[in-house]
Parts: structure tokens; C-alpha cells; sequence
């Protein structure tokens, strides 16, 4: 008989678990390095249950936003190797993925807690105290780091030759 800790997350990681692999998504840019950061925070969310105060969606996404950046960090350190000829990735040309490919470079190329900002923002449609908590930092910050990364994206998307293009290498820079 499983203990009232697991089947309570259970019912998290099921009814919360894609949107939660979004918002990893739109912070890595990645699928694959999404799925391995949301891997990451569910075990942390796990380990953490009967201490999470409030809302466990909530404490997921700060540590998303956390784990993010510090993965970004750790990256910067230690650059990634190519595959050589597995490194290519077959592109499609509908104006559909055009367009999506466009927006992701955009997102993926702001620094990360702007990134954070605007994913949580405008992407998740949270409330700037909810994107506060998530970010750690004060709602006036989120303010901020939000409108930079808006005209960084308004310029990145006005001009889309700066936007860097997908690759799924698993790099976020």
C-alpha cells in the first residue's frame, strides 16, 4: 500500500507534469534537455513533499527557474561536444514551424532571468507575484527583467537574422 506522500504526488506529477514540461521547455529551449531538468525538479519536489508550503506547482516552478540557470552557468563552464554526423537535424519548412523555430531562437537567446520572466509571464499567464516567487526576487525586478526581455524580443523578431537557429544539440547558447 503506497503512504498518502506518494499518492499526493502522484496526482501532481500527473495532472501538473506537461505544464511544467513547457515551462521547462520554454526555459531550455530543448525537449530533451527540458525532459532532463523537469526529471531533475520532480525528483527535488519528491524528496521535498511534507516541506513544501503552499502550492507544490508553484515551488516546482522556482526550482525550474533555479536549475535552469544554474544549468545555463554550468554549461558555460564546460562547452558540449559535436556528434559529428549525428549533430544535424532535418528541418521542415512549413511557415508553421518557421515561425515557432523563430519565436524559440528569440526566447532561448534572452539571458536567463529574463527568460524566466517572460516564460512565466506571458507564456504561463501568471500573476507578476506569482512570477516573484517563482524567480525569488521582488515584483519590481520581474517587471523589469519581463519589459527587457520584451524589447529584446521585439528587436530579435523585427530583425531575424539575430535569432540563433534551433539546433537540437542540447546547447542554450
Amino acid at each position: 500500500m503506497r503512504d498518502s506522500r506518494g499518492a499526493e504526488f502522484d496526482d501532481f506529477v500527473r495532472t501538473r507534469s506537461m505544464a511544467l514540461l513547457r515551462v521547462a521547455f520554454l526555459l531550455t529551449g530543448n525537449r530533451y534537455a527540458a525532459e532532463d531538468l523537469l526529471q531533475e525538479v520532480l525528483e527535488q519536489v519528491y524528496v521535498r513533499w511534507r516541506r513544501v508550503r503552499g502550492s507544490p506547482e508553484a515551488y516546482a516552478r522556482r526550482a525550474l527557474a533555479n536549475r535552469s540557470i544554474n544549468r545555463w552557468r554550468w554549461r558555460s563552464r564546460r562547452p558540449e561536444q559535436a556528434l559529428g554526423d549525428h549533430d544535424g537535424v532535418a528541418r521542415d519548412h512549413a511557415d508553421a514551424v518557421a515561425l515557432r523555430e523563430l519565436v524559440v531562437g528569440a526566447v532561448r537567446a534572452l539571458p536567463p532571468r529574463q527568460r524566466a520572466a517572460v516564460v512565466f509571464r506571458y507564456l504561463e499567464d501568471l500573476p507578476i507575484a506569482d512570477v516573484a516567487a517563482a524567480m525569488g526576487c521582488s515584483e519590481g525586478a520581474v517587471k523589469s527583467h519581463a519589459a527587457r526581455g520584451l524589447a529584446r524580443l521585439r528587436k530579435a523578431l523585427a530583425e531575424p537574422s539575430l535569432v540563433m537557429p534551433i539546433t537540437d544539440s542540447g546547447s542554450s547558447r
